[in-house]
């Protein structure tokens, strides 16, 4: 189960607004670390960034800021890998700190860029210093990405932005095949209503159908595009110690999704509350 501490560090990170977090990235270097079978950790203490590895070259989920890229390629070359060979780059949702840096690495790599459909919109006004945002394929819900044998499929999954993305993979370690989740984030920024949003007036709706979707993947493994969403850092700390620390099984990955979505019914009833007072008064 949950401990308060971590359900308060996921609460902390998910609700920072994205306005804010474009202002100064406070992000600090990581270990990169082997996660399970040919994933890999290259991100930041707060932002994921994951390489799939396979023979025919490598996938890049999340590019983060751009000012993370260097250090999203040392921890690959760390790892023994090249930068240079990865091929395609993912995108978990359209929000400056999760896919600012898509263009250097386009530049640094020559990857293909795909976007989910219901993000093109969002993804194309993040131009960091003016460069253009690379948009080389439109994926939509149930579009599978391949490369060298291995298979990532693009699960629509609203609510954080209007295509955030859940990415699903299998991936084998010691003989055994496990299924791997890895959403895009899981809640509404703090400064985004859930109610009466006029931006986006579905947000609740999609939200509350993006925890019911997650339930029905297959889940052995499940990841997330902020560290604390699945409790990187300590599992990180189990690393060697026993058992692979970031196999949760079918009922680690509900008691997470089960999680997120108390967290977001009490915002949205507390959202709720607060509009009937406005309108009351």
């Amino acid at each position: 189960m949950r401990t308060t501490g971590s359900i308060f560090a996921l609460l902390i990170v998910a609700i920072v607004p994205v306005r804010l977090l474009a202002q100064g990235n406070q992000d600090k270097p990581f270990p990169p670390h082997k996660v399970i079978g040919n994933i890999y950790f290259v991100g930041t203490d707060t932002h994921s960034s994951f390489l799939v590895t396979t023979p025919a070259g490598h996938i890049l989920i999340d590019s983060t800021y751009e000012s993370n890229v260097p250090w999203i390629k040392q921890s690959v070359e760390k790892l023994g890998f090249k930068f240079t060979d990865i091929k395609i780059l993912l995108t978990s949702h359209a929000h400056v700190d999760h896919c600012e840096g898509d263009a250097l690495v386009k530049q640094m790599t020559g990857a293909t860029v795909m976007i989910m459909d219901r993000d093109v919109p969002a993804t194309e006004k993040i131009q960091p210093e003016g460069k253009p945002h690379p948009i080389d394929r439109v994926l939509h819900h149930l579009d599978r990405v391949a490369l060298g044998g291995v298979v990532l499929t693009a699960h629509l999954t609203p609510g954080h932005t209007e295509g955030n993305t859940t990415w699903t993979m299998k991936t084998t370690e010691d003989g055994k095949t496990y299924d791997v989740v890895i959403p895009g984030a899981i809640y509404p920024n703090g400064m985004t209503p859930v109610v009466g949003n006029k931006a986006y007036p579905y947000i609740a709706e999609d939200s509350l159908f993006m925890y019911k979707y997650l339930r029905i993947l297959p889940c052995d493994v499940m990841l997330g595009s902020h560290t604390p969403f699945y409790h990187m850092q300590q599992k990180y700390a189990k690393i060697g110690k026993g058992p692979n620390p970031f196999i949760a099984g079918e009922q680690g990955c509900l008691a997470d999704i089960n999680g997120w979505e108390q967290a977001f019914k009490k915002r949205l009833a507390a959202d709720q509350a607060k509009t009937s007072a406005a309108v009351e008064r």
